[in-house]
């Protein structure tokens, strides 16, 4: 199974997978040595770290949502779902992946104008470097859906926009699966209390299998109960919002406080 911690810097998939990942890979190397992208990646995280007193929205970030989003996808192509971004642009089964991959590395940009409303930032700006990288990979015309794909993803990972495909209901869910403890600490430590970093201090891990009855199967270790905040409240509503909540399950277990009121969660 491919890594969902958010640990290395390359998707690796299952030896078995029946759709192809070196155009993936050879797309996500050309973006890793791209000096404009890290730039971004660091210029990006100092509105939402530094002026607002947010958690991470950097390189950090950026590697957690790209390795989860990759994972959901392989885990929902091994479950059989039919992906119809690509698909129904006329583009190959492979572009799913480059599409999904590249949403999720731009997703972010746009924090470098501001916080507020920075999706609809992220657009004209990712569509800058979209118009210099995917003609590396892609023709003209190739080009032009891949492009509107990607900016689509992009645009329903954190706002009131409706994901009309499965990859842009894939950046949106990893997007909020970035929620691990570790993840609020800059904010706890200059004394944040609000509900949103005590709840993300209580969760301790997260992990995505194969579900069995469903694909995807994500479970959730909290250390004691504000960590429902983070499932039930803004993790729940990204689920919903996707377009793939018949395909994911998710549980919540309080791994640490046994005939705590919450022992389990389950959506």
């Amino acid at each position: 199974m491919s890594d969902s911690s958010g640990n290395g810097r390359y998707y690796q998939p299952d030896a078995d997978h029946a759709f192809p990942d070196e155009r993936l890979n050879e797309v996500l190397a050309f973006v890793d040595d791209d000096e404009e992208i890290d730039t971004y990646l660091e210029a990006q995280n100092v509105n939402p770290v530094l002026r607002k007193g947010y958690n991470d929205h950097g390189r950090k970030h950026i590697e957690i949502v790209r390795n989860r989003a990759l994972c959901l996808y392989d885990l929902l192509k091994a479950g059989g779902v039919e992906f119809n971004g690509a698909q129904q642009q006329g583009l190959a089964e492979a572009d799913e992946a480059v599409i999904i991959g590249l949403a999720a590395v731009l997703h972010d940009i746009g924090h470098v104008v501001h916080r507020d409303d920075h999706a609809y930032y992220s657009i004209p700006l990712a569509a800058d470097v979209l118009d210099r990288i995917l003609p590396e990979f892609y023709g003209v015309a190739e080009t032009v859906r891949m492009k509107g794909e990607v900016l689509h993803a992009i645009l329903c990972h954190h706002s009131a926009e409706e994901p009309l495909t499965y990859e842009a209901g894939v950046i949106r869910v990893a997007d909020g699966l970035d929620m691990e403890r570790g993840r609020s600490r800059v904010p706890y430590e200059k004394g944040g209390r609000g509900i949103n970093t005590v709840s993300s201090q209580a969760i301790e891990r997260v992990s995505l299998s194969e579900g069995g009855s469903v694909p995807v199967h994500i479970e959730i270790e909290m250390t004691d109960a504000a960590g429902v905040y983070q499932v039930d409240e803004l993790l729940k509503s990204k689920l919903e919002g996707s377009g793939l909540d018949e395909y994911v399950r998710i549980v919540a277990l309080n791994a640490r406080e046994e005939g705590s009121l919450v022992e389990r969660l389950e959506l």
